[in-house]
């Protein structure tokens, strides 16, 4: 008999788990569905440092006389 109570308390637990993790599942859907979709961003430039040769966005790199950087101490470097 305490065997089937033992049972009986365990399968009640198991779908009280199952059953809110289910609401929690539908709720982040309805979250996810009323935020509006982010637009793409759109495709940058990409410039080459002259002194590492690392390619990085234009908006990202220091421009130079001679062309653009990845940080200040390369274009330093470069331009004296």
């Amino acid at each position: 008999m305490k065997y089937l109570i033992v049972l009986v308390v365990v399968f009640v637990g198991i779908w009280l788990w199952r059953s809110n993790r289910r609401a929690d599942a539908i709720a982040q859907r309805e979250e996810n569905a009323a935020k509006p979709a982010q637009p793409a961003l759109a495709p940058q430039d990409m410039v080459r440092c002259p002194v590492c040769a690392l390619h990085l966005p234009q908006a990202d790199a220091i421009a130079g006389q001679r062309g653009h950087y990845c940080t200040a101490a390369h274009r330093q470097q470069a331009e004296g």
